[in-house]
């Protein structure tokens, strides 16, 4: 493997940095990247998120070579450092120089490059035989705890192992999921999406200036599939950015009313609509006070903890405590009323959480069921073509985990339900 450079490398420690003792998400951070060749961000996006998800496996390496911690720059440079030798492969001689010159760079650990020079040399001499027997990250204990509960020990560790194999990169085609497979090098999974292992640079596939297809993990294009538009259809995409699912609904040939309440977001919502080729209604509004309805059907992944895209994004332990998650579960009760509220009679609505926790999916239908008698779940809706019936829940929504599909890679966490409103 060639080395990565050093300004990918550079930024990656900032960006370490920046979620580690800061609290941030990677995703707040990608703005600071402008300044690099998109390869470079690429790169330095990889860097950071691949030393975040073995952060425990490199500190148990590098306590073997330090006498104390060192300050948390230099320790994500060294972080940084083991993590490329040990699980991307990169030259050891690139690595270590890279590693001292950051350090130097610095006027507050330039008096340390000597410590980074000889500490990654030894951990590097030692080798690396060891690495992939090394524990594996454990989900934060405000999470690990209602989880274990919902789904027990064994399926904890289960997905454990697969946050520590990460995520490929899932596209969903505009037309033909074959043609796009064999123009980028992937493999069509048994629900339609486009996997590629290792993809590096997306905009430098095959297909992304013609607008062929859209980034999509394959459990997130699921719910609009549950759905399926129909021509001449009016529906609702309701909190849409960054636009996968208004893409989807659009690509159908219903029209598509994609909502959201952040102006920045549906700018990113309206460029991929540009590069696709496709057309939809992009509204900017809080979801709780729209009314421009009646619609045929909503689509609502509503805001939510987001626990299920830790194997995508090892940043989220580091950014969340679960605080927030209580008044994420009142908002999503609230929405889901509002979503009923702008249905025909007779339509209907898919809800959906990229959570594993139950109280952001299959609770919040049995809430919904209770406040709402009417109401019916459509049990048979979700089990479309590529979905294993064992995946549906209780009360007939899809539950989705990390460790469902292993042999083809993983999906994210999810949970999906399909709500039909009496006529």
């Amino acid at each position: 493997m060639s080395d990565a450079g050093l300004a990918p490398r550079r930024a990656a420690v900032r960006l370490l940095t920046a979620v580690i003792d800061e609290g941030r998400q990677l995703s707040e951070l990608t703005s600071g990247l402008d300044t690099l060749a998109p390869a470079d961000r690429a790169r330095a996006q990889r860097l950071a998120t691949e030393t975040l998800r073995h952060l425990d496996r490199a500190d148990r390496v590098l306590k073997r070579f330090l006498k104390k911690t060192p300050p948390i720059a230099v320790q994500n440079v060294l972080r940084l450092g083991v993590v490329e030798m040990a699980e991307m492969g990169s030259a050891s001689h690139g690595v270590v120089n890279d590693a001292v010159s950051i350090v130097a760079a610095n006027k507050r650990t330039q008096g340390m490059k000597g410590l980074v020079n000889a500490v990654l040399r030894k951990v590097g001499d030692a080798g690396f035989d060891r690495w992939h027997s090394l524990p594996l990250a454990r989900l934060p204990k405000w999470l690990r705890g209602p989880l274990s509960e919902a789904y027990g020990e064994k399926a904890i560790v289960a997905m454990e192992r697969a946050h520590g194999r990460g995520a490929p990169l899932d596209l969903t085609a505009k037309s033909d999921p074959r043609a796009v497979a064999k123009a980028v090098g992937g493999t069509v999974l048994p629900t339609g999406s486009v996997r590629i292992p290792e993809a590096g640079q997306v905009s430098a596939l095959a297909g992304f200036e013609a607008g062929d297809w859209w980034v999509q993990d394959a459990a997130a294009a699921l719910p609009v599939r549950i759905l399926a538009p129909q021509k001449g259809e009016r529906i609702l995409d309701m909190c849409a950015a960054p636009g996968g699912k208004t893409m989807q609904i659009a690509a159908s040939g219903a029209h598509a009313v994609s909502l959201d309440i952040s102006e920045k977001r549906m700018g990113r919502v309206r460029e991929n609509l540009q590069r696709v080729g496709l057309e939809a209604e992009v509204v900017v509004a809080d979801a709780l006070d729209y009314e421009d309805g009646p619609f045929d059907a909503v689509v609502l992944d509503a805001p939510c903890s987001a626990t299920g895209t830790l194997r995508r994004h090892p940043d989220l332990p580091y950014a969340k405590d679960g605080s927030a998650i209580a008044g994420l579960i009142e908002l999503q009760g609230y929405l889901l009323d509002r979503a009923l509220g702008l249905l025909k009679p007779g339509g209907r609505l898919v809800f959906c959480t990229c959570s594993l926790l139950p109280d952001e999916g299959e609770c919040q239908v049995d809430w919904a069921l209770e406040r709402h008698s009417d109401l019916k779940v459509e049990r048979d809706a979700v089990l479309i073509e590529g979905v294993d019936p064992a995946w549906q829940s209780s009360e007939g929504g899809l539950r989705l985990r990390p460790d469902y599909w292993p042999d083809h890679g993983g999906m994210d966490g999810f949970f999906i339900a399909m709500l039909r409103k009496p006529a």
